[in-house]
């Protein structure tokens, strides 16, 4: 029962020590970078109405949501999706507002995803939602941001793959598809299943041009010239409104100086059906799936009374420290994180070492040293709690010996004193 208490439920986890500090710079490295572009930061509650998230808003399944009643017997959910939730709250407090609204954050999602799936049922994501400007130049800046905000972690190897989910819908709407078949048909293009979707086509009966468009929709991937390929597949309005803003969005992430960083793939279609036009995912190496997801969710805050545009993206941090942990990459820190030991005769001036260096902004973790651990018993614990290096005062608070760490080694000897940084 005991061993039982210890371990946290499937999909959960505990961080510590360094891999929560890396976790800790790594959202306020993308945070600033989203502040820099204008953007203000919000928050939202850990569980909201089930309605909030319903089939009809286009959000997860619900059996993909923990649910749970309160004492009016209301369905209650854990957040599942910040999309949604992002939109509620902009009905709420803008719902007069006629000019873009920028909006940040930093919440916990939950999904009950099923245990073959590997993935994390609570995860933590930060990205940045834009209302109320309908343009290929917002579609851009998202883009823009997503990419300035992976570089800002560290990461230098990753791709930016564009969609358009209207292209999709075109041909569906042309086809006169039904929902039922539209669901497999998208699923078996996502994934690349060529020979299903050539099946799922050949017991629907349609124009065998628009049949060929189907089958070709897979190999649709590349650069921005495949998507170039497919204006000439098709004369479906619909479509190639869609091959014209993804042309729009790749020639403004020129003027951004970014367009080696995204692909195209006119293949990728997402689960989330509020998605109107643009979507995006990024990748890297080391994680096995997707560090961001994005796209434009016009019609959304209609469902909630606001009728705008809005375009944005969410950051999986978990997955981006899995990416930066397998590519051995991690943030510097900026402060020399110190542990002050003392003896109890030199504590006076230990006391005042300790509030000198913390009003210069270096963090100190502070010890008096006792009798029975050995001195390199204090060193392997201050590299432990990822300390950069160990102050021992001693002769009366006199004379201090400063250790370099994590080699443990003895470097300088100093008067206390005249320690100041």
């Amino acid at each position: 029962m005991t061993k039982q208490l210890i371990h946290t439920p499937e999909g959960v986890r505990d961080i510590y020590a360094a891999e929560c500090r890396q976790k800790l710079k790594v959202q306020k490295k993308i945070l600033h970078t989203l502040y820099a572009y204008g953007y203000q930061h919000m928050e939202t509650p850990s569980f909201e109405f089930f309605d909030i998230f319903n089939e009809e808003r286009g959000s997860v399944s619900s059996r993909e949501m923990f649910k749970f009643f309160d004492r009016e017997n209301n369905t209650l959910v854990l957040k599942p999706d910040m999309t949604p939730a992002i939109a509620r709250c902009v009905a709420k407090y803008f719902s007069e507002e006629t000019m873009p609204v920028r909006l940040c954050y930093l919440e916990r999602t939950f999904t009950n995803n099923s245990s073959y799936q590997g993935r994390l049922k609570e995860s933590t994501q930060t990205g940045a939602e834009m209302i109320g400007d309908d343009s290929s130049d917002a579609d851009a800046e998202m883009i823009a941001m997503v990419i300035d905000c992976l570089r800002a972690v560290g990461l230098k190897e990753f791709q930016v793959e564009l969609g358009q989910i209207e292209f999709f819908r075109g041909l569906v709407e042309e086809a006169g598809i039904d929902e039922d078949t539209r669901i497999q048909l998208q699923d078996l293009i996502e994934n690349k299943n060529f020979f299903g979707v050539e099946e799922l086509l050949r017991a629907h009966p349609m124009d065998a041009h628009l049949r060929e468009v189907f089958l070709h929709l897979p190999k649709l991937f590349g650069s921005i010239e495949q998507v170039r390929t497919a204006r000439s597949l098709t004369e479906n309005p619909r479509a190639r409104f869609a091959i014209e803003r993804l042309e729009k969005v790749h020639q403004i992430l020129e003027n951004y100086g970014l367009s080696e960083y995204v692909s195209y793939d006119l293949g990728m279609l997402s689960k989330y059906q509020y998605y109107t036009g643009i979507i995006f995912k990024a990748y890297t190496y080391g994680t096995g799936d997707y560090l961001v997801t994005g796209g434009r969710y016009d019609k959304l805050l209609e469902q909630f009374g606001k009728d705008a545009p809005a375009v944005g993206f969410g950051i999986v941090v978990d997955r981006v420290l899995m990416a930066l942990n397998s590519q051995n990459i991690f943030l510097p820190a900026k402060r020399k994180d110190t542990m002050v030991l003392f003896d109890v005769s030199a504590r006076v001036e230990a006391v005042a070492l300790a509030k000198r260096l913390r009003e210069k902004g270096i963090p100190v973790l502070f010890q008096r040293r006792h009798r029975t651990p050995k001195m390199d018993d204090y060193l392997q614990m201050a590299v432990r709690r990822g300390m950069d290096r160990m102050i021992y005062v001693y002769d009366d608070g006199k004379r201090g010996l400063v250790y370099a760490l994590p080699e443990m080694e003895a470097v300088q000897e100093v008067d206390v004193p005249e320690i100041d940084g």
